[in-house]
């Protein structure tokens, strides 16, 4: 080998080894970046006029496991899912109460009925008389404020769909820029692997929102679709359309048209049940709970509230009272009429003929809702019977409770048990899917970068450095001598 084809070997060796160990020093740098994928210089001979002449670059690999990131991503999407289903159920245990604490709803009704107990052991006595219209107002605002708390989450669900669904835009925008720019790169020859991860970071993001599956195209592109196949990114971007509505009252629906669906690219979507496109990411759980588990919660609350209505609006009750009067409690002042139960949580009162703060008197509470005067101080009948009726076995009207009379402090029971074991399975299901998710994510960073590997590869790139380096000093000397002949 001639001297020029000896120093040409050795410089293309300098900048094969100068640019592995950049690539070396990149992986041990991003060991722990998230959607940074290994790179390994990939080099083959130069050779000019079928005579070696060195080393060259011919491509930097990245290495990537498709099918361990889908399984993440489908992952990280479940617990996305999982996890705003439970957030809500906690949400809404919180506002019930639990049985152990005398704020709750059971704490309420209990207190009502010790009142209802005490009052009539001393009908003459007003403070006794006062202290059940307190603790009656306990009920009715605890249902209103746990009726309000179940809206505020469904608008807080609302504003959540709003906001991812202007990143899934954006993120889909970006998808489809990087598959430009990758493209563009790979055409001319540059190393796109920078712009590879800041795709895999975009694609990432959506995936947490809307499970999807990514197809390898040639030229480095990607498409995205949906886990039900709708086509979310290929060359373009596909846009999603979604209307917030701001403050969510009880009779707000999505059937109804008040409540704004999903589109893709002007399309309808559907957003729950089996034929749902976008099942199992954190956009579905936010549309689980406005659409489906706040409205069955509403439910329940305003079957509780018709059933006290009912109890003590009963025929023969209270004598005083005209057909069709309210009794002690009432929907918004008014007589309950069976038509209009959504939202009877959030418009129950105590009828105001009882209620000192209305304009109304204590003793009808011992006398009667129509009772023109007092009666006898003495008088407990009507307090015992009402105290009867709170605890009487009856079947709920509505509700979709189960089968059985029961009680009124049984049947809020039964709604707190309901939701408390709701939540626990909704718990139970986060933790499975998070577990899934931090086991998936530690097999992608044992697959991804190992520092010590890569460390020894530096040791290696240094010595080959150096090698060539010595021969570029050789040849230099071999110069200086033919020079100095």
């Amino acid at each position: 080998m001639s001297i020029a084809g000896t120093l040409s070997s050795a410089l293309s060796g300098l900048t094969v080894n100068a640019r592995a160990a950049e690539i070396a020093a990149s992986n041990i740098a991003n060991a722990t970046t998230e959607g940074y994928g290994r790179r390994e210089l990939m080099t083959n001979a130069r050779a000019l006029a079928g005579v070696g002449q060195g080393a060259q670059v011919s491509s930097v690999y990245r290495h990537y496991d498709q099918a361990l990131v889908n399984d993440r991503r489908l992952a990280e999407a479940g617990a996305g899912d999982r996890g705003a289903q439970a957030d809500f159920l906690t949400r809404l245990e919180g506002a019930l109460g639990t049985s152990d604490d005398p704020r709750s709803l059971s704490g309420q009704i209990a207190a009502f009925d010790t009142a209802l107990i005490e009052a009539g052991s001393r009908p003459e006595s007003e403070a006794r008389l006062s202290r059940v219209a307190d603790t009656a107002r306990g009920i009715v605002s605890h249902l209103s404020a746990t009726s309000r708390e179940v809206q505020q989450a469904r608008s807080a669900a609302d504003d959540q769909i709003e906001a991812q669904v202007a990143q899934l835009n954006s993120a889909l925008t970006r998808v489809a820029e990087m598959n430009g720019q990758i493209r563009t790169s790979l055409s001319a020859g540059r190393d796109a692997s920078g712009l590879m991860d800041q795709r895999q970071q975009a694609i990432d993001s959506v995936a947490r929102i809307i499970p999807i599956r990514e197809v390898a195209q040639e030229g480095g592109q990607v498409v995205l679709f949906s886990a039900k196949g709708a086509l979310l990114a290929d060359g373009r971007a596909f846009s999603f359309g979604f209307t917030p509505v701001g403050v969510i009252t009880p009779d707000m629906t999505l059937g109804s048209g008040a409540l704004s669906g999903l589109t893709l690219n002007g399309k309808a979507l559907t957003t729950s049940g089996p034929q749902s496109q976008i099942a199992g990411g954190s956009l579905a759980g936010q549309f689980a709970v406005r659409d489906e588990l706040a409205p069955g919660a509403q439910v329940k609350l305003d079957a509780l509230a018709r059933d006290l209505i009912g109890r003590f609006a009963a025929p023969g009750l209270d004598a005083t009272r005209q057909p069709g009067d309210a009794g002690l409690f009432t929907d918004a002042g008014a007589a309950f009429d069976g038509t209009s139960e959504t939202g009877l949580a959030q418009r129950i009162s105590l009828n105001a003929a009882a209620d000192p703060r209305q304009g109304g008197a204590l003793w009808r509470l011992r006398d009667g809702l129509g009772a023109a005067s007092p009666g006898a101080s003495g008088n407990a009948q009507l307090l015992i019977d009402l105290e009867t009726a709170l605890t009487a076995a009856r079947d709920p009207v509505s509700g979709g409770f189960m089968a059985g009379a029961r009680s009124y402090s049984a049947l809020a029971s039964d709604v707190a048990s309901g939701v408390a074991r709701a939540r626990l399975t909704a718990e139970g299901e986060v933790s499975y899917a998070q577990a899934r998710v931090d086991s998936l994510h530690k097999m992608e960073l044992d697959a991804g970068v190992d520092t010590d590997r890569e460390l020894q590869t530096l040791l290696m790139i240094e010595q080959a450095y150096a090698a060539n380096a010595r021969v570029v000093q050789t040849v230099d000397r071999m110069i200086q001598t033919l020079l100095e002949m």
